[in-house]
């Protein structure tokens, strides 16, 4: 919204564009576990990942040439839509931390900073999966599952800011969708769980997997029951938010940055944060340490 310089009338368009995108995008992933699951089960490739060109390869072996081609053509494709999307938003996020003018709005010689970031970014990420020898499948797997550790992190984070009034004014977000976005969340770092320890402990089984979702479950629940119950005991109740007018979501603008309020954290938003820290210096420190293991391992059978 703020970096297309358009206005919140607008933001019914960009909701519809954002849940075509997410629809899209869920339909491609579906079919891919699809269709890989059906050429591989049964067969001694399933469970031996290598790269995406073996897969390509696995699926040209088993039902000829043309899916073979046509998986890689649509890798290709979302390669370059991932290799742009991944570093637009670093560079972003950098334009912010070293604030520097940072926006596709501004022409190159307007914020050559922004453009050089975006452009080395995309150099890098090429070079890494060009130079010859370089394990793309330990990469694929071990940059997956890192996104599955930071992903509830930061999905928290903007459940924060989506909650920041001084931000959002009449846009907060009110208490169902606070709720249905909590549970979601939940289920991420669940997930997220789950997808950490199938990397590092591979013989996991499915029995264990419920396990985890179920004890994670009642843990969750009766560590926000209790939490919920000295707040009010204590009189600390986050307060309900009010329904705006249909006028002033409209008008709405944020103020400048230097003229926001720190944000206002309760004991429930502080609990769980430091449980979010906790976890994501074990997981990246397992993950890490397995990665070491995993390169140190293949450079040995090499």
């Amino acid at each position: 919204m703020v970096d297309k310089r358009i206005t919140p009338r607008f933001i019914r368009y960009e909701r519809l564009d954002l849940w075509l995108g997410i629809v899209l995008v869920v339909m491609g992933g579906v079919a891919m576990m699809g269709f890989t699951a059906a050429t591989f089960a049964g067969r001694p490739e399933f469970g031996h990942f290598a790269d995406a060109g073996a897969v390509a390869a696995g699926m040209q072996k088993y039902f000829g040439r043309t899916p073979g081609v046509l998986f890689a053509l649509a890798l290709i494709d979302a390669c370059i839509i991932g290799a742009a999307a991944v570093s637009l938003s670093t560079a972003y996020a950098l334009g912010d931390v070293l604030s520097i003018r940072h926006s596709l709005h501004r022409k190159p010689a307007d914020a050559p900073g922004f453009y050089a970031l975006y452009f080395g970014l995309i150099v890098v990420a090429a070079a890494l999966v060009l130079t010859p020898g370089t394990p793309l499948g330990l990469l694929t797997n071990m940059v997956q599952t890192l996104a599955g550790v930071l992903l509830p992190s930061a999905t928290v984070f903007l459940l924060l800011l989506c909650n920041d009034k001084a931000v959002l004014g009449p846009w907060v977000n009110g208490r169902a969708v606070n709720v249905f976005t909590a549970s979601i969340i939940a289920i991420l770092v669940m997930l997220s769980v789950i997808l950490t320890a199938s990397v590092l402990f591979p013989a996991i089984t499915d029995s264990q997997i419920l396990g985890v979702l179920i004890g994670g479950s009642a843990l969750g629940i009766g560590v926000t029951v209790a939490v919920r119950l000295c707040e009010r005991a204590s009189g600390v109740i986050a307060p309900a938010q009010e329904r705006m007018p249909a006028e002033p979501r409209s008008q709405w603008r944020m103020p400048p940055l230097n003229q926001l309020p720190p944000a206002r954290l309760t004991l429930m938003n502080r609990l769980w944060m430091g449980v979010l820290r906790a976890y994501l210096l074990i997981a990246a420190s397992l993950l890490l340490m397995k990665l070491v293991q995993m390169a140190m391992a293949g450079h040995t059978g090499a």
